[in-house]
């Protein structure tokens, strides 16, 4: 347990725009990874891992799958005082808009850390992928007699425009911040950082979008900054005022805020030695399941993880992430793709039913040929289907399937006819 008194607030995010159609029907924290999380049991682990259970997650959009999953997973003890609790955006007597920047979110929800004890307010982001040990982070504050601690992280010229950018001095100071220059506004903002990082370019210091303020800090610094937004606004201010230092983080850490990273993540877990390792003793804490073994019958297995649940009998899976309750019927080869599962199994009778009525069952069918893409939860992936994606794929926004980043990704729920190609096929 941590010696510091803090309560975490988790960043739900709005409305998930460039993760479409994932967060179609549900809020970016609920989008599943991994084949068996969700990308807010991220840094709810984090959090428990480092002494902290104080936490609230803050959304507005689909929030009902989000609201099962954290009832379902976050239960402690009634002798603990720890909790996990959505926060959503409501209409109050200050205001009845929605959340308008990740500031406006925590301001008005404010009036909810009222009835709790803490001496420090850890701010987090519901998209990232990374392990963090917070408490660490909390003795960097304490021990520097910081107002605001900004955790960052060194970065390549190329990603740090899509950054918020800033310099510190030899005492970790944080003098200046700049929100996602570009290449230009770059030369001025190179930072002091290890010689190897150095060999690789990466010398531009890059807010994570996790912040640890002081108690009363973050109060006083929203009460005297009506801004909107914590890197356009709250923390530019900040520097010119109070004590604002920067926590340097070497470790892997990616945000997960497009189709393209949200894939690169999840295939990255396929490498032989992960940047981000699934088997750490600081596992992710997600909601248990009671789901049977996986079943493989004449399957070829290359670098790929299978989820618990699973009825395989594909001819080859390579470099793949196939979720829970998955079935891959007889002679299909999946590539280079994210399964994400079923919610639910489909028995014998409601099989014979679909076959009847000329669906297909849940899953993926067979003789398939599947590559570079993402399945979401229950899709219907009927016989003879060819799906390959890649960079000669356009852009573009189907009923069943969206193409992004030369990615295709099919729909929740989406219902994929026998015989259908998507893309061109390279067998």
């Amino acid at each position: 347990m941590s010696r510091h008194n803090v309560v975490a607030i988790v960043l739900g995010g709005g409305r998930g725009s460039r993760l479409y159609p994932l967060t179609d029907q549900r809020s970016k924290p609920a989008v599943p990874i991994a084949g068996k999380y969700r990308l807010v049991d991220i840094p709810i682990s984090n959090c428990l891992h480092s002494g902290f259970n104080k936490i609230f997650v803050l959304t507005q959009f689909n929030s009902s799958s989000l609201n099962s999953h954290i009832k379902n997973t976050y239960n402690f003890s009634i002798f603990s005082k720890g909790f996990v609790d959505i926060l959503a955006a409501e209409q109050t007597n200050d205001g009845d808009k929605w959340f308008e920047g990740t500031a406006d979110a925590v301001r008005r929800s404010f009036r909810k850390l009222a009835s709790i004890d803490y001496d420090y307010v850890l701010i987090l982001s519901g998209d990232q992928l990374y392990q963090m040990d917070f408490d660490a982070l909390v003795d960097f504050h304490v021990e520097n007699e910081g107002d605001l601690t900004i955790a960052t992280i060194p970065v390549n010229a190329k990603d740090a425009t899509g950054f918020g950018i800033l310099k510190s001095d030899e005492k970790n100071h944080i003098t200046s911040f700049i929100e996602k220059p570009n290449s230009e506004q770059l030369v001025d903002w190179s930072s002091e950082v290890s010689d190897h990082l150095k060999g690789e370019g990466r010398e531009f210091l890059a807010s994570m979008g996790i912040y640890v303020f002081s108690k009363g800090v973050l109060k006083r610094m929203l009460e005297e900054n009506r801004g909107m937004d914590f890197g356009k606004e709250i923390i530019p201010d900040a520097i010119d005022t109070s004590r604002v230092l920067s926590y340097q983080f070497e470790g892997y850490w990616t945000d997960i805020g497009t189709i393209g990273s949200f894939y690169e993540a999840n295939i990255g877990l396929t490498d032989n030695i992960p940047a981000f390792n699934l088997f750490d003793k600081n596992t992710v804490f997600t909601r248990p399941r009671m789901l049977p073994p996986s079943k493989i019958s004449g399957t070829t297995l290359i670098n790929s993880v299978i989820s618990d649940g699973c009825i395989i009998q594909a001819d080859k899976i390579d470099r793949s992430v196939v979720g829970v309750r998955s079935r891959i019927g007889t002679g299909s080869v999946v590539r280079g793709t994210y399964m994400m599962g079923s919610d639910y199994y489909e028995d014998l009778v409601d099989m014979e039913e679909a076959k009847r009525k000329n669906i297909p069952v849940v899953g993926v069918g067979e003789r398939c040929y599947i590559e570079n893409a993402i399945l979401d939860k229950n899709c219907r992936i009927g016989n003879d289907v060819r799906i390959n994606g890649g960079p000669h794929l356009l852009n573009a926004n189907h009923p069943t399937y969206t193409i992004c980043d030369g990615i295709v990704v099919i729909k929740k729920n989406a219902v994929i006819p026998n015989g259908t190609t998507i893309g061109l096929t390279s067998l």
